[in-house]
């Protein structure tokens, strides 16, 4: 195995662990011909068993023994101290050692930033992580961040969160000179919180192309490249537009069923289902980075299927060839924040 693009997977963190979590490395490897070899992390005897019951080669996989795991309930911060042998911990680890380029897991999405900050470090500069988060928009999709890794913010990491954003928007989304906006209650700066109004100052004065203020509905419009907020509020949203995109599709589903016309225009409608369902669906996008970190670390939803797992690592494949990292801390030099 003299593949330079290792990516170490935590086979054991999410709800589909580890059946769904190997499927997924396994069609990764098939859809990249071997380019990328998956490292597979977790209980050996556990995963050594779900791939012979599967008939899977063993080609461009590995498999890292980690005999804990953390669960999606258990306090980050106390698991990461106390299960240093969880596959969360271990797979970091590996990018420590520089065994992997990159890491992903649908497991406990605390325990992920926390062993990422402990095991790699912040990029010089950089303050507080962000998960940027890629939301469907009709001009090819907004950045917002951060989606749930730093909680309790001040306005710097909020400005860091835009100069963050903007770097990813840059080369992710190709938006030349990608438009930054707050996210607030209104369009007007007086209007916010106290960490909205000395953010949107602090931002005011930068370097950035930062348009001001934008409100909730904003965000699918598209009328900015990159929405910034604290991790709180940006995990809410995620949350809520998670469960009114599946409440749609449960009402799209009953009317259906309701009548019968309805069936034929469903059938002539199921191309336009079918993009509208790819558009919004998070499994095509993966997962999200973690950005900020001195690594690449790409954190998947916890109910991610095999679909959403492999393009979780062909994230990580494009993050690690496009040398973000490096245009990061150069852009974090440049701007002095």
């Amino acid at each position: 195995m003299g593949n330079d693009m290792r990516i170490a997977l935590d086979a054991m963190g999410g709800d589909g662990a580890p059946a769904e979590i190997i499927d997924g490395a396994m069609e990764a490897v098939q859809e990249t011909s071997g380019r990328v070899e998956v490292t597979l992390v977790g209980k050996r005897d556990v995963l050594e068993g779900h791939i012979a019951d599967r008939g899977f080669a063993a080609d461009h996989v590995v498999i890292v023994d980690a005999p804990d795991v953390i669960g999606m309930s258990e306090s980050p911060a106390t698991a990461i101290r106390r299960k240093r042998d969880s596959s969360i911990n271990v797979a970091m680890r590996l990018q420590k050692e520089g065994r992997v380029r990159a890491v992903v897991s649908a497991g406990n999405t605390g325990a992920v930033v926390a062993s990422s900050l402990l095991s790699l470090g912040r990029l010089p500069g950089i303050h507080r992580p962000g998960i940027a988060i890629c939301m469907p928009t009709r001009n090819g999709g907004t950045v917002m961040l951060d989606g749930g890794a730093t909680s309790d913010c001040d306005p710097r990491n909020l400005y860091q969160f835009a100069l963050m954003g903007s770097v990813y928007a840059r080369l992710f989304l190709g938006r030349e000179e990608p438009k930054v906006g707050l996210l607030s209650i209104g369009e007007e700066s007086s209007k916010g919180s106290g960490l909205t109004k000395n953010a949107n100052e602090l931002l005011s004065k930068g370097g950035l192309n930062f348009v001001g203020n934008v409100e909730g509905r904003d965000i699918f419009r598209g009328a900015v490249d990159v929405v910034v907020t604290d991790g709180f509020v940006g995990n809410v949203i995620l949350k809520f537009t998670e469960s009114i995109v599946s409440y749609i599709n449960s009402l799209i589903r009953e009317g259906i069923g309701r009548y019968p016309i309805a069936r034929v225009g469903a059938f002539l409608m199921k191309p336009v289902f079918r993009d509208i369902k790819q558009t919004l669906d998070y499994a095509e996008y993966g997962g999200a980075p973690l950005l900020g970190v001195n690594g690449v670390v790409i954190i998947c939803h916890g109910g991610s299927s095999a679909r959403a797992i492999k393009n979780a690592i062909l994230a990580a494949e494009r993050f690690v060839t496009s040398g973000i990292n490096e245009r990061m801390k150069l852009k974090v030099k440049e701007d002095g924040s």
